[in-house]
């Protein structure tokens, strides 16, 4: 493709972007200028009841422009100036009017004034968030539309499709959407969800994540392990190794995360998910032999659901297990089984076994060689998954030093 096609492609589309943003926005103003104006009254009977008030004049000129007449509405409003020069709506109004007659510069301006003098005036921050976003000014506009997203819950979901809009269409704006994020403005967790639930979402959360990895403030490891959540219910493997890659979290030379069972600071999958069930109980903590952070499991055997489990990312080929057990009370070995198995097939492709008979009060290696299959095998998991045993006994053990090694 030739650079004038180039340049006559990122034309057309930010044009289809501004047509978007337009017209959300024209919708966004509709719906906050007429809940301003419900229920007020008529403007020729409030003016003739106080012809000289400031705020009777804005509201008239507000109601004038709603009702599509701003030739009508420029006169009142700088007659509310008049009394009241620093009334923001008879401001915002004057600007409006300014727009309509084709003097967009003066209108910007005065609009601009009327958004700084307050946070709170909507319209102003609707119209200017439009205007920026069809010059392509992206960190103006989501400026305005953070100022909107922050105060009206309501209108969160349109302004969100906007983010998503022109974040699709334009790479450009990425970078001020993830700055805008960085932030943490209180409607970022609900933001997030609106990707997760949109089909085409996906992709864009896992490019801000990337982006929001260098910068001032990271996702924590709770939105990652959501987002990683999404991806892997979606089958999107090479989408969570991307994200993986890109983030260091963890590192993806690590085989197997946090083997010691120390406290969890990895996102999930990748790091160890610990799931209620009935009559289950799974903690790190300190073990009673070598006072040292392991893995503790309790189990009086009324369901046979995993109750560990950790998503691995082992490329085809050979490899090791291995770990340590403590037995606390009860027959562990024949109650609790560790398995490694294909995420998408759940074939088991390792059953680790112990050495030796165990005990209460020493610690037993269990291991496992397995081999990892060339297809059908992208993803495993390891997991723990208690038996359900012919009569109910609870089972205790600790768990220690697990590695994954290729020989």
């Amino acid at each position: 493709m030739n650079q004038a096609a180039v340049t006559e492609r990122r034309r057309d589309d930010r044009g289809w972007v501004g047509y978007v943003a337009l017209v959300g926005a024209v919708w966004l103003g509709w719906q906050i200028t007429s809940q301003a104006v419900i229920d007020r009254l008529p403007p020729s009977i409030a003016l003739r009841i106080a012809p000289t008030s400031a705020v009777v004049l804005s509201r008239a000129a507000e109601l004038e422009y709603a009702a599509k007449r701003p030739r009508n509405a420029a006169p009142l409003a700088r007659d509310a100036l008049a009394h009241a020069p620093f009334d923001v709506r008879a401001l915002r109004v004057t600007g409006l009017t300014e727009a309509a007659a084709g003097r967009v510069d003066q209108a910007d301006q005065i609009v601009t004034l009327a958004g700084n003098w307050s946070l709170r005036d909507d319209p102003s921050h609707v119209w200017l968030m439009q205007q920026r976003l069809l010059r392509g000014d992206y960190h103006s506009a989501f400026a305005h539309a953070d100022t909107l997203a922050r105060r009206r819950e309501d209108v969160q979901p349109q302004l969100f499709r906007l983010f998503a809009t022109a974040a699709s269409q334009d790479r450009r704006s990425l970078p001020h959407l993830a700055s805008l994020l960085a932030g943490a403005p209180p409607w970022k967790a609900t933001f997030l969800q609106s990707l997760y639930d949109d089909p085409g979402g996906l992709g864009l959360a896992a490019q801000l994540a990337i982006l929001l990895q260098a910068s001032r403030s990271p996702m924590s490891t709770e939105e990652v392990s959501q987002l990683n959540r999404h991806l892997i219910a979606k089958g999107l493997f090479p989408a969570m190794r991307q994200v993986r890659v890109a983030l260091g979290r963890p590192p993806a030379d690590q085989l197997l995360v946090n083997g010691g069972f120390s406290p969890q600071s990895q996102p999930e999958p990748y790091e160890w998910a610990l799931i209620s069930a009935p009559g289950v109980f799974s903690q790190i903590a300190e073990d009673p032999v070598r006072n040292d952070s392991a893995l503790r499991v309790e189990d009086a055997g009324y369901t046979g659901q995993p109750t560990v489990q950790q998503v691995l990312e082992l490329p085809a080929g050979p490899y090791v297990f291995s770990g340590q057990v403590l037995a606390e009370t009860g027959p562990v070995a024949d109650r609790l089984v560790w398995t490694i198995v294909c995420y998408e097939s759940s074939l088991v492709i390792a059953r680790p076994v112990v050495a030796g008979p165990l005990r209460p009060d020493a610690w037993r290696t269990m291991n496992a060689r397995f081999t990892v299959p060339t297809t059908g095998c992208s993803a495993q998991v390891i997991r723990l998954t208690p038996q359900l045993p012919d009569r109910h006994q609870t089972v205790a053990a600790w768990y220690d030093r697990f590695t994954i090694t290729a020989p």
